[in-house]
């Protein structure tokens, strides 16, 4: 479905997890994927809340490619909570979540080609939390609302959208009973599921698509769930 041959993809975070699935769904349609993350991989290993690190990312990707035609913002922030939450902590989190997709994409504003994408990966904590995630949703939140001021900024440069994942079982694990139906396709998500819709947008069949965020969580945020529905309990 997809062709991405001869194209330069930027995925952070994609060494494991979704991000992986990203970068494995954009090796197989043809691209060439620079990844960067803390963890061991094979093209750049760093941590991008730090400014020296993303400068140099940058300019290795510039120097070998000369150009990127896609960004994925993907790389998930730490999640800490009011109660035990430091302020380092959640300061940390806003350099990985906000910030640095904010800087990735100045540095390679210059060098985007023509019909470019950026996919910023939020979550459907954007719009609704759990108790003690304060970092991990303020980032969230925040990296939804840099995709729409960002589409606006790079109108006729690049086109700039969102993905809000929901529950994503990265091992593929097959959920039944109350997990499963809780979403009402029936299911618990799999990476693939955050793969193809990057893709997608990334792809010419959503070349009228900006500032958009996509949240791709089987329903489960449009679903009222209350004790004893759906096999569901609430527990104290």
């Amino acid at each position: 479905m997809f062709d991405f041959k001869n194209k330069i993809a930027v995925v952070t975070g994609g060494a494991r997890g979704i991000g992986k699935c990203i970068r494995d769904n954009f090796e197989r349609a043809g691209a060439t994927v620079c990844v960067i993350d803390v963890l061991d991989n094979d093209y750049f290993v760093g941590d991008i809340s730090d400014k020296e690190t993303l400068e140099r990312f940058a300019k290795r990707v510039i120097e070998e490619h000369g150009r990127v035609d896609f960004l994925i913002n993907n790389a998930a922030p730490k999640s800490v909570g009011i109660t035990d939450g430091a302020y380092e902590d959640f300061e940390y989190a806003l350099r990985v979540g906000v910030s640095a997709p904010f800087y990735l994409t100045k540095l390679f504003a210059p060098y985007f080609s023509e019909g470019a994408s950026i996919v910023n990966i939020s979550s459907s904590r954007d719009r609704m939390s759990q108790p003690e995630t304060e970092s991990y949703t303020a980032a969230k939140g925040g990296i939804s609302a840099l995709t729409h001021s960002l589409a606006v900024s790079l109108a006729g440069k690049a086109r700039v959208n969102s993905v809000s994942p929901g529950w994503i079982d990265n091992n593929y694990t097959v959920y039944e009973g109350a997990d499963a139906v809780q979403q009402p396709v029936g299911r618990v998500g799999k990476p693939t599921d955050i793969a193809y819709a990057v893709m997608y947008l990334c792809s010419d069949m959503a070349g009228f698509i900006t500032g958009e965020n996509i949240c791709v969580d089987g329903g489960m945020t449009r679903q009222m769930i209350y004790h004893g529905d759906c096999g569901w309990k609430l527990e104290k």
